[in-house]
């Protein structure tokens, strides 16, 4: 059964969608990446890819770098132990390895093509997702290289979290010192990747503070929203930063807290996550032309981010992934017909048939806005992890 033949069966149960969301993954995202953003000279990967899949700029951004090599390494041992994908992720790893880091250990943000630096490491997310990559690697093919640099990197981000961008960050001290979500939101899944190398035990020890980050600092009760920046002592802020809303960030980090909540078995916890989901769902959502809003202003004023009312490509996958462990979680019905709508307008929009992959840009309209299938920000990530989330998920469903 095809995606349109699901939404216009209103008895299909959510398992039903399981197999359309593989089927794209091995079917059509990853070959994509494979048949184009393969660098044979200088190693790595091209992420600027147009949307036929031709590359239209040559720079290598480290955090796209290690998103593929996660990608290709974590699917060759969660999905299928094919080779080609082994062999993609071993490419992008040797790139990293040999170009990636300052003497002092930090990621760069990106190189040429050939790995000369080009811009400074002030993005600390360069670093989460090389650990990333090194630990899914060693996952799938093991050595104590890619568990000291995943270690190593796990070790530096921590170092840095109270002033991630170090000597490169631009604010004023002191004014308004406020806390970002970004990497306590990061910080909860990629504990989970470590686990094998940092141990149950550490992980244990890491997980409830991260939690609290997250549940009790940047969740605001009273506004009923995951903010994206607070004061230090988690107040808030009547600023522009502070009254920001991602509802994606939002949305993403409740996935990454239920799977932390089935893992401590807090049942709570995860219903709480959900909630939240509901709420910023909700409250993100474009009641008049559809999709999830990119920003908003939690007092309802004019943001200062001008593309607040675009529609991106991973702020819907990831609200599917909540809703489809939402589901698989605590069985709550409201789930059904919000996945039903949001993979429908997903679907619809994003996907490209003609050329393959998905769109990452659309106007608050739903039209495509840019027709890129890879740049700066987009790369091997979002999109596949989200099929393999959605498509595990779903099939673990007891048909009902």
């Amino acid at each position: 059964m095809q995606t349109n033949e699901l939404i216009a069966a209103p008895a299909a149960s959510l398992k039903s969608f399981a197999e359309i969301y593989k089927q794209e993954l091995t079917g059509n995202i990853l070959p994509f990446w494979l048949s184009h953003s393969k660098d044979e000279k200088n190693g790595g990967f091209f992420t600027c890819l147009d949307r036929t899949g031709n590359v239209y700029d040559t720079d290598k951004f480290m955090w796209l770098q290690g998103r593929q090599v996660w990608c290709f390494s974590y699917m060759y041992k969660n999905v299928a132990p094919h080779q080609e994908w082994l062999d993609m992720a071993l490419h992008g790893a040797r790139f990293m390895q040999k170009h990636g880091r300052d003497d002092k250990g930090n990621w760069y943000f990106s190189l040429t093509a050939e790995g000369k630096p080009l811009v400074q490491p002030y993005n600390i997310f360069s670093d989460c997702f090389a650990t990333m990559a090194f630990a899914a690697l060693d996952k799938a093919q093991p050595n104590d290289l890619y568990k000291d640099i995943a270690l190593s990197t796990f070790e530096n981000i921590l170092q840095r979290r109270n002033n991630t961008k170090g000597t490169y960050n631009k604010a004023f001290p002191g004014t308004r010192p406020l806390k970002n979500f970004s990497l306590p939101m990061i910080l909860c899944n990629l504990s989970l990747e470590l686990e094998h190398i940092l141990g149950s035990a550490r992980v244990d020890q890491f997980v409830p503070e991260i939690i609290h980050e997250v549940m009790d600092v940047f969740y605001q009760p009273k506004l009923g929203v995951v903010l994206e920046n607070v004061q230090p002592d988690g107040s808030f802020s009547d600023s522009f930063e502070g009254r920001v809303l991602n509802p994606g960030h939002a949305i993403e980090a409740m996935w990454f807290i239920m799977d932390l909540g089935k893992r401590r078995n807090d049942q709570s916890l995860i219903n709480k996550a959900v909630d939240i989901m509901f709420d910023t769902l909700e409250m993100g959502w474009d009641k008049e032309h559809g999709g999830i809003f990119y920003f908003l202003d939690v007092k309802g004023h004019p943001v200062q981010q001008l593309e607040w009312d675009q529609k991106l490509w991973w702020v819907h996958v990831e609200a599917l992934v909540a809703l489809a462990k939402a589901y698989a979680f605590t069985g709550d019905s409201r789930c059904i017909p919000w996945f039903k709508k949001l993979h429908q307008y997903t679907w619809d929009h994003f996907r490209d048939n003609e050329y393959g992959e998905w769109f990452g840009y659309l106007n608050r309209e739903g039209k495509v806005l840019i027709p890129l299938k890879g740049g700066k920000w987009k790369g091997c990530f979002h999109i596949p992890r989200a099929l393999y989330q959605v498509a595990t998920t779903l099939s673990s469903l007891e048909t009902k």
